[in-house]
This record gives structure tokens, C-alpha cells and sequence, in this order.
């Protein structure tokens, strides 16, 4: 739990400490329904989360893709149920902490509370970058920087950057960036005509990351000249291969 949130682990006492629960869940499990009265935190350990919010009419308002290290169900420490639901995109685990535990540590380890507002401070980082997706006029701007976005996060955890395997449907990505899923799967088809990624199902390869930057700055949608006369054109292919 002190690695996830990088809490150095020679500040623990001496004393025994609250142990976490390890949770496992399958894909498609919710881990919080929204409007539940809140009794624990979480940790992200494996896999990747899903946070949304469901409007009366049904549809699913994305605000959120969590990984390893993030925090869910930190709306608990400001009222009394979850504002928000959260569910499993693939078999993953999380780290639990009841409410009252949660408080126990965060006074009795000062290190352990940095750590939590690390974590907290990430995700209001993450909803800036929302913000700076949601901008961009052009759809295919939008999921450039989704993209980028994915691959910094990768970056951070010594993952390969270039190689991203999406976890969450093309409609969850719609619903996060604010454009149907339909128009979700012609920016895929944008971005892969003009050479900057290769699309395989869920399986991203970034063809060129300096012109997916370049691309990602604009506010509108680049046309194929802009592209070629751009100094990050895309170069040829450079041997990278898809996860699998």
C-alpha cells in the first residue's frame, strides 16, 4: 500500500499498523454504486476502473479511468454517500480501507497522509486535463490528447508508451470526451489515415509521438496537408509491435 501511493516506507512506526483488505474483482463488478453510503477508500493495485456518474434517462457520464495507485471513493471523506459509481474493466484488485482505519493512519503516519494528497492532487490534475481535452474543437484533437494522456500515465509506471491497450469501449471514451461513440470511431480512422497510429481492436500502436503531439495542439481538425507540411510529419513505421 506505501509503494502504490510512494510513501516511503522507512517513515512507519514501529507499532503495528491497520492492516488493508485486498478486494479482487471480475470485469464488469462494480466496487461503489453511486448513491451507497460510504464506508471505505480504495487503492487501485491491478488493472483499470471506470467512474461514472448515470443520468435519469440511462446514459453513462464517464469522469474517470482509474489505475494502479490511484484513490476510488475518496468522496467519502466529504459526506455520507458516493457521488459516483465505480466499476471493474477487467479482472483487477484494490486496496480497502474502512473509513475508520483510513482516519487512524493518516494521523498516526504523517508520511502516509502526504502520500493520500499526492494521490488526491493527481486526480485534480487528471480533471485539468479533462478540461484541456474537452477544448479542442476537433473530435480527432480530443482522442490525440486522450491518447497522449494514456501514454504519459503509461510512462510513469515503466510501461512502453507507444504500445496502449484500451481497456474501456469506444462508447466510454465517447462519454468521457464528450462526443458519440460513432464519432469516437472516425477519429480512430483520422488519426490511423493520417499515419499517426495503427488501430487493432482495442490495441493502439502511436506511429509517430511527436506528430501525435504536434496534431494534438491544434484546436481543429488538421487536414493531410497540414500534416505533410508539419515538422513532425510522420516518419515510416520503426518496428514497433502491438501488445498482445
Amino acid at each position: 500500500m506505501f509503494d502504490l501511493i510512494d510513501v516511503p516506507v522507512g517513515d512507519a512506526p514501529l507499532m503495528p499498523l491497520v492492516q488493508p483488505t485486498v478486494r479482487r474483482l471480475q470485469q464488469g463488478e462494480m466496487l461503489f454504486v453511486e448513491g451507497a453510503p460510504t464506508t471505505f477508500i480504495c487503492i487501485v493495485r491491478t488493472g483499470t476502473f471506470k467512474v461514472f456518474r448515470t443520468a435519469e434517462d440511462g446514459y453513462e457520464q464517464v469522469y474517470a479511468f482509474a489505475r494502479r495507485g490511484d484513490l476510488l471513493g475518496i468522496d467519502a471523506l466529504s459526506g455520507d454517500h458516493h457521488l459516483m459509481a465505480t466499476v471493474a474493466q477487467e479482472d483487477a484488485s484494490v486496496l480497502a480501507l474502512s473509513l475508520p482505519n483510513f482516519y487512524a493512519l493518516a494521523q498516526l503516519l504523517p508520511a502516509f497522509d502526504r502520500g493520500v494528497m499526492r494521490a488526491v492532487t493527481h486526480s485534480m490534475i487528471d480533471l485539468i486535463r479533462l478540461s484541456d481535452m474537452m477544448a479542442a474543437v476537433a473530435a480527432e484533437v480530443r482522442l490525440a490528447r486522450f491518447l497522449l494522456h494514456l501514454a504519459q500515465r503509461m510512462s510513469t509506471t515503466g510501461q512502453a508508451v507507444r504500445c496502449l491497450r484500451l481497456q474501456m469501449t469506444r462508447r466510454d471514451i465517447g462519454s468521457y470526451l464528450g462526443v458519440a461513440h460513432e464519432t469516437i470511431s472516425r477519429s480512430f480512422a483520422a488519426l490511423a489515415e493520417g499515419g499517426l497510429i495503427e488501430v487493432e481492436q482495442r490495441k493502439v500502436e502511436i506511429l509517430d509521438l511527436d506528430a501525435l503531439r504536434h496534431y494534438a495542439q491544434g484546436t481543429r481538425t488538421p487536414t493531410k496537408a497540414d500534416l505533410r507540411a508539419s515538422p513532425c510529419a510522420p516518419r515510416a513505421r520503426d518496428g514497433l509491435t502491438l501488445v498482445g
